[in-house]
Formats: structure tokens, C-alpha cells, sequence
């Protein structure tokens, strides 16, 4: 599953690659200095996993990851092939989710690419080549369903209302990702189709180091605009977390980060928001060899667990042996949990719980 940045040239997007990656992208003041889209493949900062290590003291520890999608900054025009549009675009299809990044700060040593500072006129530039792109998407797949559907055929004709409400929504300038659908209607005809403004989002607020605690009129101005969309806004001093990424000392990185007012790197915060807007949670597995944190998709069964770390373990799956986080914590051990009866044994059907300690049974 892979997010990606997008937004104008020159907002941060590079530099905010860099911070979440540690891949040192080129980072300039010109546009288009990110010409191949870069991809990082990024820790997912979990407090949880460093107390399993504590408590079971194994060999090695693995993180879950996510991968960052560093895209070149989209133009007026991109859907149109302006700039190196229709690359870029590409680029985003290919992704699961947006992280748009927005340009609130003021630097007259930084050009704007439109001249001067405007998060929301920005944003409705981004929108609007993005939807234009879906509406070309739409325009296509209507010419072929029409012709099926003056035959009589009912499926072609459910799949042109669904194909004509987007149609209306987006030259609204209404993103997919914002109108109602029915469930089948999703599932049979907007999913499939890798709708680019179907994708969920969020907004990345780049402000000074003065703001990256509270905000500025600008982040208020993004919050205000995007308030129906059910979208969340980060805030994010880029420029400052590349300063904290410089730091190799732990106790430096922390002072800074008390100094501007921050428990955390905003950048740490940012990878376990990319990790939700992909539907992503974890479960973990602790042994002496290994604690370990697996990615799933929010909603998956025990069967379903099992089979990211082998599909044999799916295939055979019998049962599951699963400790709540809080459980294994509490009591300190899987053997003091076992005692205090606070082990569950979980069948197919089970729905795996974020953070749960799992151990599986299966036969092949």
C-alpha cells in the first residue's frame, strides 16, 4: 500500500520525503526537480512495540512499514499534459492515498510558483486538474456503457446513473471521494475504475517553526475549506523536522522538539496518519526470536492475519491464540497471561483487533 505526496512545486514535498525516509531526494528551489517519482519505504513509529521489546527482551525487533510516494509537482494544466502532467499523474493513480501538501508559510527567498502565498487557491488547483483527469476517465467509460445500455442491458444501464452522477459532481468540482454512493454501486463500478479524487486524503499543512505547535491563519483558512470533506489537516514544520533530522543524538532531537513546544516529531505522527488513511492497522507476534508488527487491512479475520506472514498459515488456518495488548502488558509475560486465563482462543470468523499478540494453530 503506498501514499503519495502530491502538491505544487516548491511547498515542501521533497524535503518532507526526506524526513520521512531518510532517502535524500534531490531538494531545490525550481520546479520539477523530482522528475521519477521516489519511494520510500518507512517505519511505522509504534510506542507499543518498543514495551513488547522491553517485555520480552527477543533476538530482533521489525516495525510495520508504509511506503511514501515522493510525486513532482503538478501544474495549471497537468491534466492537460502541462509541465510533465500527465506523468505525475500516472504516478498518483498508482497510489492508495493522497498526502497533499499545502504551502503555508511566508518566504520571499522561496518562489511560488503562482506568485505568492494562497493554501486554498492551491489546493483548488491540485482539485481541479485531478478532477478534470477523473472526468476524462468518465467521458471514456460513458461512450462504451451507453451503447449497452440503449440495448436494454440493466447492468450497463445501473452503471451509466452511477458514471453520470460522477459526471455531474465532478464538473461541480465536487471530488468522487465526497459523493454518496450505495455499497454495490462502489464495489461494482467506482472501485474498479481507480478514480483519482476517490482516493482517501490529507492535508499537510508546511508552516514556519513559530507555528508548528498551534497553527497560523493560513492553517485556519485550509481547516475552514476542507471542514465537509471528513478529511484530517496536519500541521507540520518541514523545514524544521529536516533541522531535527540533521540531529543524530537523541537527547539533541528531544530538546529541540521541547524547544518549539512538541512531544514528537510531527513527521512521526504524520507515518502513523498515512498508516489509517490506508485502512491499515497492526497485530503483533512476540517471541524470543522475534516481536514483530504485521500490517492488515482494518476489518481483517484471523484466517486473513495469518496469510500476510505465510499464505500456508491462511490455507491451514485452525485457530488463533490472541492476547490483548493491554492483557500482555499488565501481566508482563504470555506465560503469567495463560495463568491469569486471559488468553483467547479465536476461530476463522474472529475480526483481528489493533494491537493484538497473536500466535496461530494451522495444518497444511
Amino acid at each position: 500500500m503506498k501514499a503519495g505526496i502530491v502538491g505544487l512545486p516548491n511547498v515542501g514535498k521533497s524535503t518532507l520525503f526526506n524526513c520521512l525516509s531518510n532517502a535524500k531526494a534531490q531538494s531545490a528551489n525550481f520546479p520539477f526537480c523530482t522528475i521519477e517519482p521516489n519511494i520510500g519505504v518507512v517505519n511505522v513509529p509504534d510506542p507499543r512495540l518498543e514495551k513488547l521489546e522491553e517485555l520480552v527482551n527477543p533476538e530482533r525487533v521489525m516495525p510495520a512499514t508504509v511506503e511514501i510516494v515522493d510525486i513532482a509537482g503538478l501544474v495549471k494544466g497537468a491534466s492537460k499534459g502541462e509541465g510533465l502532467g500527465n506523468q505525475f499523474l500516472a504516478n498518483i493513480r498508482e497510489t492508495d492515498a493522497i498526502l497533499h501538501v499545502l504551502r503555508c508559510f511566508d518566504n520571499d527567498n522561496i518562489v511560488h510558483v503562482d506568485g505568492n502565498v494562497n493554501p486554498i487557491r492551491d489546493k483548488e488547483t491540485i482539485d481541479m486538474e485531478l478532477q478534470l483527469k477523473d472526468l476524462e476517465t468518465v467521458d471514456k467509460k460513458l461512450e462504451k456503457v451507453k451503447r449497452a445500455a440503449k440495448t436494454g442491458n440493466k447492468e450497463a444501464q445501473k452503471e451509466e446513473a452511477t458514471l453520470l452522477k460522477i459526471k455531474t459532481a465532478l464538473e461541480a468540482g465536487i471530488s468522487v471521494r465526497a459523493i454518496e454512493f450505495e455499497d454495490d454501486e462502489f464495489e461494482e463500478f467506482v472501485g474498479p475504475s481507480q478514480f483519482i479524487t476517490a482516493k482517501p486524503v490529507m492535508y499537510v499543512c508546511n508552516v514556519d517553526e513559530g507555528a508548528a505547535n498551534s497553527g497560523n491563519a493560513y492553517v485556519d483558512l485550509v481547516k475552514e475549506a476542507v471542514k465537509d470533506e471528513n478529511a484530517e489537516v496536519l500541521v507540520l514544520a518541514v523545514g524544521t523536522e529536516a533541522d531535527i533530522n540533521e540531529l543524530d543524538d537523541f537527547e539533541e532531537r528531544k530538546m529541540f522538539l521541547q524547544d518549539i513546544g512538541l512531544e514528537e516529531p510531527g513527521a512521526s505522527k504524520l507515518i502513523r496518519s498515512a498508516y489509517k488513511l490506508l485502512n491499515q492497522q497492526t497485530y503483533f507476534t512476540a517471541g524470543v526470536k522475534e516481536v514483530r508488527a504485521w500490517t492488515i487491512d482494518i476489518g481483517a479475520t484471523g484466517p486473513q492475519a495469518a496469510g500476510v506472514i505465510h499464505t500456508d498459515f491462511e490455507k491451514g488456518f485452525i485457530r488463533a491464540e490472541v492476547i490483548g495488548y493491554d492483557d500482555f502488558v499488565t501481566y508482563g509475560s504470555e506465560a503469567k497471561v495463560k495463568e491469569a486465563g486471559k488468553m483467547r482462543v479465536e476461530g476463522k470468523n474472529y475480526v483481528v483487533k489493533d494491537g493484538d499478540v497473536m500466535h496461530f494453530l494451522f495444518n497444511v
